[in-house]
């Protein structure tokens, strides 16, 4: 090798691969931001909650609830204010995201979850069923999703339900308008036969 070769292979040192002490402090920064996002979502849930606290306690499941017409194992993905798909309901653990198992009745429908709250819409609280693409938080194919409308205090609630074999949403759709029918109907008679009392 010539020397100034020689010389030029010396000269060349590799510069140091890693500075420590500016990488733990981008670490620890990206977490404690991350840490900060978490906790502000944290506080506008609890905000949203607390803004909602008027609705009232969510019905249990009566002792004779009737005969189950329909069954549905599948996801709940939430409630939101009727018509209002972003409004998202988080008071009395609506907001929550669970499996369910959901029996519909003549009497009415009960939302069974494991590991959040249970609850039960009688037949006259229900506004009716259709088929959608989304809820907050959730968006699906069109008609991937059953949304389930009822009344509960002076609120019109839409609760998003997906079931684990979506064939199953039509007939659901069917058979809760025509039970919020029947009963939309019945009451409607009932009123006015006792208004002309």
């Amino acid at each position: 090798m010539t020397p100034s070769l020689i010389h030029l292979a010396e000269a060349q040192k590799s510069a140091p691969v890693t500075d420590w002490a500016a990488r733990i402090g981008w670490v620890v920064g990206l977490l404690v931001f991350i840490a900060f996002v978490y906790w502000l979502m944290r506080q506008g849930w609890k905000w949203r909650g607390t803004l909602q606290g008027d609705l009232p306690e969510l019905p249990a499941r009566p002792a004779d609830a009737g005969e189950p017409q329909l069954t549905l194992s599948g996801r709940y993905h939430g409630s939101t204010t009727a018509g209002q798909w972003l409004d998202r309901i988080v008071a009395r653990g609506l907001g929550t995201r669970s499996r369910v198992e959901l029996t519909l009745t003549d009497q009415g429908l009960d939302v069974v979850r494991p590991g959040a709250a249970s609850f039960y819409v009688p037949a006259a609280a229900l506004r009716g069923a259709r088929l959608d693409k989304g809820i907050a938080g959730k968006v699906l194919t069109e008609g991937g999703l059953l949304i389930v409308t009822w009344r509960h205090g002076d609120r019109e609630i839409d609760s998003g339900i997906r079931s684990d074999r979506a064939a199953e949403h039509a007939a659901w759709v069917e058979a809760l308008n025509a039970l919020s029918t029947t009963h939309t109907t019945s009451t409607t008679e009932h009123t006015e036969t006792e208004g002309a009392r």
